[in-house]
């Protein structure tokens, strides 16, 4: 048994490992590369997989640079199945669908900025279509947690919930080799203890191999009340000023996670009551499907729906879904929290927000979530003086303000700890870490080796073959 790592080997994108068995070969994860606007079109464009020999497809949940190339895998001519979670193939449904918009959308416009003359570029084209993004839905098969399953022949999986977003998935993966089963263990992205909303990541036995992500390897996060506590103090004096907190957040739980905070805050008394704007037509669809799935919540958050107290909804919370009425939000000077799409603020509307808004220094833009290396989010993270915003250069005079605690990836005790219990749990024999930036890899990994007493522990590089 064999397995490749295509992408998110020492990156945080582009998630895409090959297993490759006697009998089968199976994809974990297919998602889009982030970063630099060309370099990025180039490599989604041209997908390093060979798929005419991929079996199967599994899903770990519906994070676009885990998911997102699913429809160039499919236009390329992949024909076989995608194996996910229930709420994860809901997820996809709706995000899948709203990237090709966006691209289609994105497209329009810089065409338009180059035939004006306000843009030297090539004309530019989408990576794909909502007609691409529906044969790649079309290809889904749910499969619920810890029901085991054959993928392909020799190659069973079986789902835990991992608590990173709703639906998110650790695989075990078991294989076949001439009558002995190996069984590898894949995080997908590992959540957090102790979160609202959702369950803890669970624990699974018999791992010999654990593939697992190292995002926050090199760092511990600040405990969720510590987070409340600062969201409160950027609200409460961005709003003295007069001016806009703009949140670029993800539109899969991380907008979710800030609502659901806002809302407590605000019962408080803990900020003033100023409006708050979700400005993000695809983060309104996945709430909606969050309430569908009431069997990965928490027990608190499950309490307050049985009440009919929505986490989700308060009085002064506004769903924006109208291009207009987003316009005019860009263009009003009054105070207002602004959530919005993407969160690396590669696309989407938040792009809008901040064009009107990074320029003002009553205004504030708040990080909550990891930027990738190369993304607007992570030029705004290092607090850059000047940033391009759909290729101008804009001076940056907004205060912008990161709160990583928010993060739902485990931290570098979360890893270590899960890492511990699964060793404890099987015959673990070796650690890969993907899904993480070079710096971040080699904290984790010399920790886990030097205090751990990890004998086995590697960080591959893109094209890195390693033999199970």
């Amino acid at each position: 048994m064999e397995i490749e790592f295509v992408g998110a080997a020492q990156t945080v994108t582009g998630s895409m490992h090959l297993v490759r068995t006697r009998h089968a070969t199976v994809l974990l994860d297919c998602g889009l590369y982030q970063g630099r606007r060309r370099e990025s079109f180039e490599r989604n464009r041209k997908l390093p997989l060979p798929v005419d020999e991929i079996d199967a497809v599994v899903l770990s949940h519906a994070h676009i640079d885990h998911s997102g190339a699913l429809p160039l895998l499919v236009a390329q001519g992949f024909d076989g199945p995608i194996y996910a979670t229930h709420a994860t193939r809901d997820l996809c449904a709706a995000m899948l669908r709203d990237a090709a918009y966006i691209q289609e959308a994105d497209a329009r416009y810089l065409n338009k900025q180059i035939d004006r003359g306000e843009l030297d570029s090539e004309p530019v084209d989408p990576l794909y279509t909502e007609a691409d993004a529906l044969a790649a839905i079309e290809r889904f098969v749910s499969i619920p947690y810890h029901r085991g399953f054959e993928v392909a022949p020799g190659v069973r999986v079986t789902f835990h919930d991992a608590g990173h977003v709703l639906g998110s998935a650790i695989t075990a993966l078991d294989v076949d080799e001439d009558g002995t089963w190996r069984r590898i263990v894949f995080t997908g992205d590992l959540g957090r203890h102790h979160m609202p909303i959702l369950r803890d990541p669970e624990l699974v036995s018999g791992a010999e191999l654990l593939l697992t992500e190292s995002t926050y390897g090199d760092r511990l996060h600040d405990p969720i009340e510590k987070m409340d506590e600062d969201l409160a103090a950027v609200i409460t004096r961005t709003h003295k000023r007069g001016g806009k907190v703009i949140i670029p957040a993800f539109a899969l739980e991380r907008a979710q996670e800030i609502v659901y905070a806002i809302k407590f805050l605000r019962a408080k008394g803990q900020i003033p009551g100023v409006p708050v704007f979700i400005d993000s037509p695809l983060t309104a669809k996945i709430t909606t499907i969050f309430k569908m799935h009431p069997e990965c919540f928490d027990e608190e958050a499950r309490a307050m729906l049985r009440g009919g107290d929505s986490p989700f909804d308060f009085d002064g919370l506004r769903y924006v879904d109208d291009v207009n009425e987003s316009k005019a939000l860009s263009a009003s000077e009054a105070p207002a929290v602004i959530i919005s799409a993407s969160g690396m603020c590669e696309a989407g509307r938040v792009l809008h927000h901040l064009r009107a808004g990074i320029e003002d220094p009553k205004n504030t833009v708040l990080i909550v979530g990891f930027q990738a290396q190369h993304t607007l989010g992570r030029r705004l993270v290092e607090r850059r003086a000047r940033v391009k915003i759909f290729g101008v250069e804009r001076d940056r005079r907004a205060e912008v303000v990161v709160l990583n605690g928010f993060s739902a990836h485990a931290d570098q005790s979360d890893l270590v700890t899960f890492a511990n219990a699964s060793r404890e749990r099987g015959p673990l024999r070796k650690v890969v870490l993907v899904h993480g930036e070079p710096k971040a890899q080699g904290v984790l990994a010399d920790l886990l080796r030097d205090k751990h007493g990890y004998p086995d522990v590697s960080i591959p590089t893109p094209g890195t073959r390693i033999t199970v």
